[in-house]
């Protein structure tokens, strides 16, 4: 068979440069109306039992060329299960080598979470009793805005993940805590929806996951420097969702994304917001103590730089609603690599282990939510 390379499916990017026998040289297509780009998927085909070898060669103009030294790439035969394969990193060019076993093998920067899977994942959940369904707005591409509530306690919790369509981590996430709170038979879950009102934005950038896009949605817009002020014609999926944060009021919440370059999963919070108060840091200290104790898969060594008083970007929806309401706040980022305290050989940092993870976030949460005031309104 003659080899081929195709990304001309749900949330693919890769573009073909060249074959040179066995070897395949491609590069990562840009975020429409931006300069960003790193997320790839692909498909080969014709390749079984020859040893191939995949460069990627414009991997040092990335958005984060750190997050290539020691990654190795995502490869799967049925698109379900997703192991790691042998991959390098020099002079800029990612190289992918592998004799695949089949004349079809997918090829991912991290497991994807297309837009179908999103459909499922959303069309499940809303056929629950306990989940009311809703579309807050539409894209720019006319996609909805899925949201769904789960819970009729007073506190206010809201949950919102792939602003930046690439970190498909945080989908998969997603999928966990969802999981977790629709199990009647957790004792754990039952309680925190008698305690709280879950509102949880699955995908927050329909747009970009379709497209192939890293960070970006339809028009080049990070949407998570928007929230200062969001607007219909540059970013509607930050405007729906914040009215809607409006109407309801936040206690708290939780931004979910992955990292390219840090090997662990770390919380990133709000300090430098001008409101900033000792109860307000002593609850998000208070949850990540917790997370540090529920599992083995969270740490506090490393993270980002802490902001200094005065100093939070306020167009970040993290450091927006702890101002706008007083809200426990935070970003939780895991890695594209794998969690260097807790390495897997085989799978990385995988689907399983994110939503082990969010499973973790709910037992972190239950520990704490007697704790947390209600907010503004």
């Amino acid at each position: 068979m003659t080899l081929s390379v195709t990304s001309a499916f749900d949330g693919g990017n890769i573009r073909l440069v060249a074959i040179d026998g066995n070897r395949l040289d491609l590069e990562i297509v840009k975020d429409q109306s931006s300069d960003f780009y790193q997320w790839f998927s692909f498909r080969l085909t014709g390749a079984a039992g020859q040893p191939v070898e995949l460069r990627i060669l414009n991997c040092a103009g990335s958005a984060y060329p750190l997050g290539w030294d020691g990654y190795r790439a995502c490869m799967s035969y049925d698109r379900e299960e997703w192991v790691r394969t042998d991959t390098s990193y020099e002079s800029g060019i990612l190289t992918i080598r592998v004799t695949p076993e089949a004349n079809s093998v997918w090829f991912a920067y991290f497991a994807p979470y297309t837009m179908e899977m999103h459909h499922d994942l959303v069309a499940t959940a809303a056929a629950h009793p306990a989940v009311r369904y809703r579309a807050l707005g539409q894209s720019l591409d006319g996609q909805e805005i899925d949201y769904l509530s789960i819970g009729d306690g007073p506190l206010q919790v809201w949950l919102y993940a792939r602003q930046h369509p690439g970190e498909s981590m945080a989908e998969w996430w997603m999928e966990g805590a969802i999981e977790r709170l629709l199990d009647d038979s957790d004792p754990v879950s039952r309680r925190l929806r008698d305690r709280a009102t879950f509102h949880i934005v699955p995908n927050m950038n329909p747009d970009g996951t379709r497209r192939g896009h890293l960070r970006t949605n339809a028009v080049g817009t990070n949407l998570n420097r928007e929230w200062h002020a969001p607007s219909a014609e540059r970013s509607p999926e930050v405007l729906c969702v914040r009215n809607e944060m409006d109407r309801t009021g936040v206690d708290f919440a939780m931004d979910v994304h992955g990292d390219e370059a840090i090997p662990a999963n770390f919380l990133a919070g709000f300090e430098g917001i001008p409101s900033w108060n000792e109860r307000q840091q002593g609850l998000f200290d208070r949850f990540s103590d917790e997370l540090v104790r529920v599992t083995p898969d969270f740490q506090t060594k490393q993270g980002y730089e802490i902001a200094k008083p005065g100093q939070a970007n306020m167009s970040m929806s993290t450091a927006q609603l702890a101002e706008r309401f007083g809200a426990v706040s935070m970003t939780l980022e895991m890695p594209f690599k794998d969690n260097e305290d807790m390495p897997d050989p085989v799978y990385g940092w995988s689907p399983d282990r994110c939503r082990l993870l969010a499973r973790a976030c709910m037992d972190a949460l239950y520990a704490i939510i007697d704790e947390i005031p209600a907010g503004k309104r």
